[in-house]
């Protein structure tokens, strides 16, 4: 018995590390991806993620990282365990985000050079639609019950809504200047959209049917910060639908906003040039990308503080994180 529990201790021993969570963080510039341990927040590793890696997911299971690789024109595909690159999947050319629907089957994502949505397929690794939408696509959203994707083009300023059941666009709602990401709430019920040269979030309720209509703009204002600098990007809203966190680019900050009110209540210093955010599973905390510093910035989301900052690879823009 002695014996076997020496053999038990020592397996223990040499199975190496076992990670509570890890955020995956793509570097644009450095073209990594960098993992960071979520309980310790050190680096775990860091490996190759294609030419300019950009938008960044994880399947349902957490077991399948997916990566815009837009210079190579491709999804990149790794294993989230053993860092393995998989087979890739058609993209359409410079893709810069997507969104995954939650079978985890079909992959939706925005060409920003060729002015499509490009619907691939994750098992057949073949492209099963190509629609037309504006100048420039870079937002891309998906309503909770995965009937509508939306699209935000920056030129044209829209943010055109795609049925998921026939790829046809069934709405077109005019925002402000250069919109670049589009968070729905977890009930469906209310969409936000970024406009980064606007610097407002366009806020939509969305009928039962998926019709959205426009009831309200959030516009930003720090003391001692240029307007110009307040360029809102990335978005996140909490999963109770309360707050709402948005990414102000070079301002450097995150801005807290009652997401039912719509009122601006905070904004927290983070590193420099944020642009992407992301919760941990348990939405304990907040990841920000911070481009221009070369970090990403911890934020404990009950406190609405920002409590650690990780150096990771040169210029990060996206993050995803998994249990």
């Amino acid at each position: 018995m002695k014996r076997l529990l020496l053999t038990v201790a020592c397996a223990a021993l040499t199975a190496g590390p076992v990670f509570a969570g890890k955020a995956f963080v793509s570097n644009e510039r450095g073209n990594t991806i960098t993992v960071v341990d979520t309980e310790t927040w050190e680096v775990i590793t860091e490996f190759p993620g294609g030419n300019r890696p950009r938008g960044i997911t994880v399947s349902p299971d957490g077991g399948t990282l997916y990566v815009c690789a837009s210079d190579d024109n491709i999804i990149r595909v790794f294993d989230t365990e053993t860092y393995e690159e998989l087979p890739s999947l058609p993209s359409g050319p410079d893709p810069e985000l997507f969104i995954l629907e939650p079978s985890g089957k079909r992959l939706y994502i925005a060409n920003e050079d060729d002015n499509l949505v490009t619907v691939t397929d994750t098992e057949t690794r073949t492209v099963l639609a190509e629609i037309p939408v504006g100048v420039e696509p870079e937002g891309m959203g998906m309503s909770p019950d995965a009937k509508f994707v939306v699209n935000t083009s920056e030129t044209t300023n829209m943010a055109h809504f795609i049925s998921t059941e026939d790829y046809s666009i069934k709405h077109n709602v005019v925002v402000d200047q250069r919109p670049r990401y589009a968070q729905y709430t977890a009930d469906g019920k209310r969409l936000f959209v970024t406009s980064e040269i606007g610097g407002t979030v366009t806020v939509m309720d969305i009928a039962e049917d998926g019709t959205p209509t426009v009831v309200g703009k959030i516009s930003f204002e720090v003391a001692g910060v240029q307007p110009e600098w307040l360029q809102p990007v990335g978005a996140k809203v909490t999963s109770d639908g309360k707050r709402l966190f948005v990414a102000l680019g070079p301002a450097n900050r995150v801005a807290v906003v009652d997401a039912q009110s719509l009122e601006v209540l905070d904004y927290i210093l983070v590193g420099q040039r944020v642009w992407q955010l992301d919760f941990t599973p348990d939405e304990k905390y907040l990841l920000t990308t911070n481009g221009n510093s070369n970090d990403i910035t911890i934020i404990d989301v009950a406190a609405e503080k920002a409590i650690k900052s990780v150096q990771v690879g040169q210029q990060p823009w996206g993050v995803v994180t998994i249990d």
